[in-house]
């Protein structure tokens, strides 16, 4: 392929430029072998609800990076943009609902007292939101994907915009909440006004310990939500500049501030994994070692 028909290629493809070959693949393993361990560890330690959370993102990801390749080898046709758009913007949201059910089980073992909201309803609205978060990512994915015209392609990114803004206040919120509870848990200043000498850890104590293992999983669960927080960050920015703007015709920020941010996150909650570190034979484990050492 000569320099000009390069040239011409990029200038045409709805990318505004042509998908890197080798990042997609590189991308594709990476989270084909995330997704497979994320399956067998929640088999493992009985966590099923790893499989609809972190290992559906990896499914939709590996579908969104299937389509750049696609793409890297057409990148004049549509069906491809249409599966690598859709499926990116909605991905991570499965993976940050995972977020908000380990910072619950974290929680119930170390003291709910300590929270605005009980490890349930923090679980159910939190999930609740992500879950619209997604279906309006999705339904403006979907219009902008199938849009006849630019003024209806603009309209799906109007959507979707306003569902990461709404992914992104979410964590936020969530980031504050949390923020809050380990810092009353530090002071030991539970919200008296929910009746928090009744909240009881899941071994019956006001004030649980937050062990080695339950600390290391709350770093990773900070480092996990910053990176969908940037990643968030970059998409409204991305889709506020319009279609061919300086930023979404830049490869180089999607693949840095999209794609590795949600590796990044995935691989964290394999190596630093809630079966492991906060599941009922860890917290056992932990327990055991801290009454050996009385």
């Amino acid at each position: 392929m000569s320099t000009s028909n390069g040239e011409s290629l990029a200038q045409e493809s709805p990318y505004n430029y042509v998908p890197s070959e080798a990042v997609a693949i590189v991308m594709i393993v990476l989270y084909s072998i995330s997704t497979l361990a994320h399956t067998g560890q929640a088999l493992k330690y009985r966590m099923l609800w790893l499989i609809p959370t972190a290992g559906l993102c990896g499914v939709i990801e590996i579908l969104g990076w299937a389509g750049r390749l696609w793409s890297s080898f057409s990148p004049l046709l549509s069906t491809p943009f249409q599966i690598e758009i859709t499926c990116t913007i909605v991905a991570p949201t499965p993976l940050l609902a995972a977020n908000f059910v380990i910072l619950g089980e974290i929680m119930k073992r170390i003291g709910p007292s300590y929270s605005r909201l009980s490890p349930k309803w923090y679980t159910i609205i939190f999930c609740t939101s992500d879950v619209i978060s997604l279906v309006v990512q999705g339904a403006g994915g979907g219009i902008a994907a199938t849009a006849p015209d630019l003024n209806g392609a603009n309209m799906g990114a109007h959507i979707m915009l306003g569902g990461i803004v709404f992914q992104l206040v979410v964590i936020i919120f969530y980031s504050m909440l949390a923020l809050e509870y380990y810092t009353r848990y530090y002071y030991d200043s539970p919200i008296v006004s929910r009746g928090a000498e009744q909240l009881r850890t899941l071994d019956g104590q006001r004030r649980g310990t937050l062990t080695t293992k339950l600390q290391i999983m709350s770093y990773a669960l900070a480092f996990s939500t910053t990176l969908l927080f940037i990643r968030a960050v970059y998409r409204t920015i991305e889709l506020a500049d319009g279609w061919t703007g300086r930023i979404i015709s830049n490869q180089l920020y999607f693949n840095i501030l999209d794609g590795m941010m949600v590796v990044l996150a995935m691989y964290t909650m394999n190596f630093i994994n809630p079966g492991v570190f906060i599941g009922k034979h860890s917290l056992a484990v932990e327990k055991e070692k801290d009454l050996a050492s009385v």
